[in-house]
């Protein structure tokens, strides 16, 4: 499946992705001046879906084109990250997710299920968090040459296939905790009227108090912090249908107390108002 954002003729922005994995969710779609960029998602086999969510690869030329800022506000995922020379696990971003791209490049990400990483880790993830460290520290000197692969201009399959047949070799046993983290911020991203912890223990039946400990060891985040972020994805996903919303009630629906804690909140996450985002997203019509 591909789908196609609208762009003038001299910008080519393209999104593939397999039916199991979907179209991006939190990407704040500043449009492309020029040049070509190409997000591709696709899922892993049987045997690693457990764990790891879905590969994604990222491409872009923008040689003889102005820079272009790719921004985003993150998932509660752990990612391992693959550009150039270098592989990094990604702790969970926090604040908003901002990167330029420029001239001609790529990156390969491992996106791991909401609690997936914690048995490679072997301790909380939530000491990740808004931080990287290299991959080899975690997966040893075996993950060089893994790196060299996905950074090279060797075909998609070859590379999903490499990145399977590497994680494929090092599965952790299976943790029950880990389908629970995963089920529990599926739950969050499925069910708007989940606007607070509370409400998360009460359709659980999962004390706070579990939950925050669950929360920070496997997912490395807050239940708040979750929370609040899908209820802002839930935001940008209206934006990005082109509906005007009523805010004053749009801010009842995702658990903010009146309008002006929701344009606050966004603002100090994005980096800019509701309004000005929904500008943004007007030039690209």
């Amino acid at each position: 499946m591909i789908g196609k954002t609208r762009q003038p003729s001299f910008a080519q922005i393209e999104e593939v992705f397999d039916p199991e994995v979907s179209r991006a969710r939190g990407i704040l779609r500043r449009p492309l001046s020029s040049g070509k960029l190409s997000h591709a998602r696709r899922s892993p086999p049987p045997d690693l879906a457990y764990w790891i969510a879905h590969y994604w690869m990222i491409t872009w030329d923008l040689r003889g084109c102005a820079p272009h800022m790719a921004e985003a506000l993150p998932h509660p995922n752990i990612h391992v990250v693959f550009e150039k020379d270098n592989a990094v696990v990604s702790g969970i971003q926090t604040r908003k997710f901002s990167r330029l791209l420029e001239g001609r490049s790529q990156v390969f990400g491992v996106k791991f299920h909401p609690g997936g990483f914690r048995p490679f880790l072997k301790s909380s993830v939530s000491a990740l968090a808004d931080s990287t460290v290299p991959a080899n520290r975690i997966f040893g000197k075996a993950v060089n040459a893994l790196t060299r692969i996905l950074a090279s201009a060797r075909k998609e399959s070859e590379k999903v296939a490499a990145a399977n047949a590497f994680f494929g070799a090092r599965l952790p046993e299976p943790d029950d905790t880990i389908a629970l983290a995963g089920q529990l911020v599926a739950r969050i991203l499925a069910e708007p009227n989940i606007k607070t912890v509370n409400d998360l223990a009460t359709c659980t039946g999962i004390s706070k108090r579990s939950l925050q400990r669950l929360f920070n060891d496997y997912v490395g985040a807050s239940p708040k912090w979750v929370i609040r972020r899908y209820r802002l994805h839930e935001l940008i996903e209206k934006f990005d249908s082109g509906a005007q919303p009523h805010w004053a009630q749009l801010a009842l629906d995702l658990g903010y107390f009146d309008q002006a804690h929701l344009i606050n909140d966004f603002k100090s996450i994005v980096g800019y108002t509701p309004t000005q985002y929904q500008s943004q997203l007007a030039e690209r019509s």
